[in-house]
């Protein structure tokens, strides 16, 4: 999307193709989150694509976008008395990134014991934000985007598939690969973000909770972390 489409938009109704429903909306209600999915695809952070009608397409849950747009609108959950899907909705959160809906849609349900000839892969993902106090607006001073796993071959694929983020990698330990940007780039941490998020989910993993923690460490800073615990279940080799 380019600048200047955004800024012939924000006065304007945006209208998106969610899974074949079609929503229209402000480009303002869209950027409420900046840290969000939707926060950097409008914000020009990530590539857009439309439908035949022209309409912005998101390849996603179009009746249960409504509860997210609803959301973004006025900050607060709504949802009917009989809502049977609220499993399907916090899934739908979590891909969005909407971390105050994931917390009103709190924490999933444990899941049953898995079959005894089967046992779960963890990919862990953490997102490290220090952010000036006194500036404002609030100025991000350094991110970290971290990948924790023993799943050897999640890590090698991160390494290899990522290149274009190559000069931020920082970190490459046995069981973790990091990347960090500084002031300057900070919104590179969002595009990578979500494209980790995705990859990490196209390769088996589904998210089983997510956790958010509001640190103050020295005077001049606050430190936001934003986890991520992806899970998939493999078959035992036998011996």
């Amino acid at each position: 999307m380019e600048n200047g489409d955004l800024g012939h938009m924000m006065g304007e109704p945006v209208s998106l193709n969610v899974g074949g429903c079609v929503y229209s909306t402000s480009l303002s209600t869209l950027q409420r989150y900046p840290d969000s999915m939707l926060g950097a695809m409008f914000g020009g952070d990530l590539p857009t694509v439309r439908d035949s009608h022209g309409n912005y397409f998101i390849d996603r849950d179009g009746p249960l976008f409504r509860y997210i747009l609803n959301f973004l609108r006025t900050s607060e959950l709504t949802l009917p008395c009989d809502f049977k899907e609220t499993e399907l909705l916090r899934k739908e959160a979590d891909f969005y990134q909407i971390e105050p809906l994931i917390q009103c849609l709190g924490d999933p349900k444990p899941l049953l014991p898995y079959p005894t000839d089967t046992y779960e892969e963890v990919v862990e993902l953490s997102s490290t934000r220090k952010l000036s106090k006194y500036s404002n607006p609030v100025a991000v001073i350094i991110t970290q985007l971290t990948i924790t796993t023993k799943v050897q071959a999640v890590l090698e694929s991160i390494s290899s598939s990522f290149t274009k983020w190559n000069k931020h990698m920082m970190d490459t330990r046995e069981y973790q690969v990091s990347f960090t940007f500084g002031p300057c780039d900070h919104q590179q941490e969002v595009s990578l973000r979500v494209h980790l998020l995705d990859f990490i989910s196209k390769a088996g993993f589904t998210i089983r909770n997510t956790r958010v923690h509001h640190m103050s460490e020295r005077a001049n800073e606050n430190t936001v972390e934003h986890h991520w615990t992806f899970c998939r279940r493999t078959h035992k080799l036998n011996d």
